[in-house]
């Protein structure tokens, strides 16, 4: 049961109105990695998880991060406070309205279709969507996920710090930012309290493969380190030498198929085959022009050219 305390977690001290920012911070509101999708993804975790201790937890993050959302919905509406008072009572002259509406982002698509509210869209107006949760059920899978989302959402307000220099506003993204960061810690704690948390799942790899590296980028350019080099690895250079890696065929895909099977692809093969030796008039030889490269240039008719290909065809589309 959720009890709304009227509160914000961090106060919101606004110094004037900027739709422009507004659109900006919108990023975080509705965004793939916003609070409305950290606060769904946790929650969404929280009630499928088993384990009591990552169940409490996630909840709890969940929860916050709900109040977060609050914290950058305040800020938007009251960044867009100004302009949605003269947008509502016509105070402004038309090209003076139009040029607020217009300073940049889509600052006019929040106060025309929204009327200055927070939207739950990103900075370019593209809705939420649940398609911003990748949530597995697993929580070896889905720990490491919330990790990373948690380290993009840091980077998003950093970034968004950085283009304010509203005072107000710094100290309120660098709350949550802050936040971010020991929301990461937890998850970290959390998921290195599994003991053989990797790889993910129950099933265990094919060993060999599981400690190969291939260096399938070869040229200039080409680096070596602890991630692909060292007694942890087997460094394979020669690709196409070990082709197929499993050591049992060819290489080819194939299939067993029944007897009617095999005739229904037989019989289709034999009727989309294609000639090798055939250079056939097309199309683009009959419209070549500059730039079109080589054409086919071989048996047309008894035509010397394409020019004379074109004509005889049109001259027998007629008499026919």
């Amino acid at each position: 049961m959720f009890m709304h305390n009227k509160r914000l977690q961090y106060t919101v001290r606004v110094s004037n109105p900027d739709p422009v920012l507004a659109s900006m911070l919108l990023e975080q509101f509705g965004g793939p990695d916003g609070e409305l999708a950290a606060a769904m993804r946790y929650f969404t975790q929280g009630l499928g998880e088993d384990d009591p201790g990552r169940k409490d937890m996630l909840l709890d993050i969940a929860t916050e991060e709900l109040s977060h959302l609050e914290v950058i919905g305040s800020i938007v509406a009251m960044l867009n406070k100004g302009v949605k008072g003269q947008l509502a009572e016509g105070h402004m002259e038309e090209a003076e309205m139009f040029m607020a509406l217009n300073a940049g982002g889509n600052s006019h698509t929040q106060s025309i279709l929204y009327g200055g509210g927070p939207a739950l869209t990103n900075s370019s107006g593209v809705p939420w969507t649940a398609a911003y949760i990748d949530s597995r059920a697993d929580p070896t899978c889905d720990l490491r996920s919330n990790i990373a989302a948690e380290s993009r959402a840091k980077i998003v307000y950093e970034r968004l710090i950085n283009i304010t220099d509203d005072p107000g506003i710094k100290e309120a993204l660098g709350f949550l930012m802050t936040r971010e960061v020991a929301h990461q810690k937890s998850f970290e704690k959390a998921l290195y309290s599994i003991e053989d948390n990797f790889p993910p799942g129950k099933l265990p790899p094919v060993e060999r493969f599981a400690s190969t590296y291939v260096n399938t980028s070869q040229g200039e350019g080409d680096m070596t380190g602890p991630w692909n080099e060292g007694e942890q690895w087997d460094r394979v250079d020669d690709v196409l030498g070990h082709l197929p890696f499993d050591g049992q065929g060819d290489g080819m895909a194939t299939v067993d198929l029944r007897g009617g099977e095999r005739d229904a692809v037989s019989q289709l093969m034999f009727r989309t085959k294609s000639d090798p030796v055939a250079n056939p008039l097309t199309g683009a030889d009959l419209g070549a022009g500059p730039g079109a490269g080589r054409t086919t240039n071989g048996d047309m008719g008894g035509a010397s050219s394409i020019q004379d290909a074109a004509q005889q065809a049109k001259q027998k589309v007629k008499v026919d």
